[in-house]
C-alpha cells in the first residue's frame, strides 16, 4: 500500500491548476527514423561527447558542434542498418560470448576486466555502454565475413599480374600515412547530385591550396568513417590501400594532396601525411613458420544451442587431455565439416590462411596441447596444434601472400562499397532539425 502513495502524490501535483499551467519541456527528441528504429536526440549527443573526449585526449581536431552532430548521426544511421540486417539473418552474440570478447580485450591490452572497467568510466564511457560497442563490432564482423569477405575471389592471372607488378625482390616495401575527403555519391544518385559533388571537391581543393588545414575540412566535410580523426587513415602499405589509393599515393610527394578522384563511392581528395619504408623486401622473404593443426567444428543450430555446442567441446577436450578418447575419434564423430573424415586434420597452415581467430588460437599453442572452445563465422573450434616448421619462402609462399594482400585490398574496397549500398537501401527520415 506504501508504495502507491508517491504515485498517487504525484498524480494529485500534476492535477492541480498550477501545474497543468505549467508548460511541458521535452526531455529528448526523435532526430531520425533507420526503417522503424528511432535515434533519439540524447542518444546521439552521448555519443558525440564521448568521440569529442577521445578526439580532444588524442590532439585531433574536432568541427563545430552542429558539423559534428551530423557527422556521428550519420555513421549511428548506418551503424543501425547494419545491425538491423545482422537481426533479420540471425546473427546474433550471447552473453557468455561476449564476455569472452570482454576478457580478450582486456588481455590484448593488458589490463584485467576490473582495471579496463575503471579505466574507461575514468574516461567518460560506461562499462555497459562499452560491452554494448563490442557486442555491436562483433556483429559487424561476423556480417562482414558473410556479405563480403567470403565472396571475394582472387584468380592464378591476378596473382601472377600482382607478383609482377609488386616485384618479389623490390628494395624495401613503402607505407603510406594518407588523409582522406569523402564526398559520398549513392549508387542511384542523379546526374544533378554528382555534379554538385564533384563542384564542392574542386572547391574543397582550392581552399585546400590556399592554405586551409586538410584536417578541418575532412571533419567538417569528409563522409569517410576516419572523418573525426581529420581523415587519418594511419599508415598502411600499399596492398592494403584501395588500388585507386595506392596508385595514387606512389604520385605523390608527403604533404602534397591529390586532384579529385572519383570511385564507386563518391569523391576523394587524398593527403599524404608521411611515408617510410619498413625494411622489408617486397612479399616478405623472411623464413615463414607453418603449423600443422587439426580441429573439432561444431555449428550451433536449432537442434544444437551455442551452449551445448560449447559444452560438447569442452567435454571433448577434457576426454581426450585425459587419455579416454582420441581427438582423431570425436573429430570423425562431431566435427561439421570437410576434415571429419580426416580426423579433422586440416593440414599446414601458412599465416594469414585462415580467418584471425583461429589463427590466434592456434598461435597460443604449444605442439600436442588443445584450445578451448572459441568462435568462428563458421562456428565453435577446438584445435590441436601437431607440429610447427620453419622453412625458406618458396614460389608457393610469394603466390600465397600475394593472394592475401590482393584479397584483404579487395575486401577494404568491397567492403566500403557494400556500406554504402546497405546505408542507400535503408529508409531514413531526418528530423534533426525539426
Amino acid at each position: 500500500m506504501n508504495k502507491l502513495i508517491p504515485v498517487l502524490l504525484l498524480m494529485l501535483v500534476l492535477c492541480t491548476p498550477d501545474a497543468r499551467a505549467q508548460p511541458v519541456q521535452a526531455v529528448d527528441r526523435v532526430v531520425a527514423v533507420v526503417n522503424n528504429e528511432a535515434i533519439t536526440f540524447r542518444e546521439l549527443s552521448l555519443k558525440a561527447d564521448r568521440y569529442e573526449r577521445q578526439a580532444r585526449r588524442q590532439n585531433q581536431q574536432v568541427p563545430a558542434r552542429d558539423v559534428f552532430l551530423k557527422q556521428v548521426l550519420e555513421q549511428m544511421i548506418i551503424e543501425r542498418s547494419l545491425m538491423q540486417m545482422a537481426r533479420e539473418q540471425g546473427i546474433r552474440v550471447e552473453e557468455p560470448q561476449l564476455d569472452r570478447a570482454v576478457e580478450q580485450f582486456a588481455r590484448d591490452n593488458r589490463v584485467s576486466v576490473a582495471d579496463l572497467r575503471s579505466r574507461l568510466e575514468r574516461e567518460g564511457t560506461p562499462f555497459a555502454v562499452f560491452r554494448e560497442e563490442l557486442r555491436a563490432e562483433i556483429v559487424r564482423a561476423r556480417l562482414r565475413e558473410r556479405e563480403v569477405d567470403a565472396r571475394i575471389q582472387i584468380s592464378e592471372g591476378d596473382i601472377d599480374a600482382f607478383i609482377a607488378s609488386q616485384g618479389a625482390v623490390a628494395a624495401g616495401e613503402a607505407e603510406y600515412h594518407l588523409a582522406q575527403i569523402l564526398l559520398p555519391v549513392s549508387g542511384n544518385a542523379k546526374a544533378e547530385d554528382i555534379e554538385r559533388q564533384r563542384l564542392r571537391g574542386e572547391e574543397l581543393i582550392k581552399q585546400i591550396n590556399r592554405g586551409v588545414d586538410f584536417a578541418r575540412l575532412a571533419a567538417s566535410f569528409s563522409a569517410g568513417n576516419d572523418a573525426a580523426n581529420g581523415g587519418s587513415m594511419g599508415f598502411r602499405t600499399a596492398e592494403r590501400l584501395p588500388q585507386l589509393f595506392a596508385e595514387e599515393a606512389a604520385k605523390l610527394n608527403v604533404g602534397a594532396i591529390s586532384g579529385l578522384i572519383r570511385s564507386p563511392a563518391g569523391f576523394h581528395i587524398l593527403k599524404l601525411l608521411g611515408k617510410r619504408n619498413t625494411g622489408g623486401k617486397g612479399l616478405d622473404l623472411q623464413d615463414v613458420t607453418q603449423t600443422r593443426v587439426r580441429h573439432i567444428l561444431i555449428r550451433p543450430s536449432e537442434l544444437v544451442s551455442e551452449a551445448e555446442a560449447m559444452r560438447r567441446l569442452t567435454d571433448a577436450k577434457e576426454r581426450i587431455e585425459k587419455g579416454v578418447a582420441k581427438f582423431e575419434d570425436l573429430a570423425r564423430q562431431y566435427s561439421a565439416d570437410g576434415s571429419a573424415s580426416r580426423g579433422g586434420e586440416i593440414g599446414w597452415i601458412l599465416p594469414g590462411d585462415t580467418v584471425p581467430e583461429f589463427e590466434r588460437a592456434m598461435d597460443a599453442l604449444q605442439p600436442g596441447k588443445i584450445s578451448e572452445p572459441f568462435r568462428t563465422a563458421f562456428g565453435l573450434h577446438i584445435v590441436q596444434v601437431l607440429e610447427r616448421k620453419t622453412e625458406p619462402p618458396s614460389s608457393d609462399r610469394q603466390r600465397a601472400m600475394a593472394r592475401a594482400a590482393l584479397r584483404e585490398r579487395r575486401m577494404e574496397e568491397a567492403f566500403d562499397s557494400w556500406i554504402r549500398q546497405v546505408r542507400d537501401s535503408a529508409y531514413v527520415e531526418y528530423r534533426y532539425e525539426d
